[in-house]
């Protein structure tokens, strides 16, 4: 094999990699923002759940004692 036989095929992935490449970091920097995003509700919810929870267990608590 020659580097005239050879170098296209090389050239050719190496343009397939650059492609590869950008379109998947931006997609990564998407999936990031959308899983901090995502997990930043998450979070959210559970301390609403939490207070929730804690004010409903005290109402309960406190109609019992009266």
């Amino acid at each position: 094999a020659t580097l005239a036989m050879v170098a296209p095929g090389i050239a050719e992935a190496l343009i397939a990699t650059a492609i590869g490449l950008f379109a998947a970091i931006p997609a990564v920097v998407a999936y990031n923002r959308f899983s901090y995003k995502v997990e930043k509700i998450e979070n959210s919810y559970g301390n609403f759940m939490e207070e929730f929870s804690a004010i409903l267990h005290r109402q309960a608590t406190s109609a019992q004692v009266q």
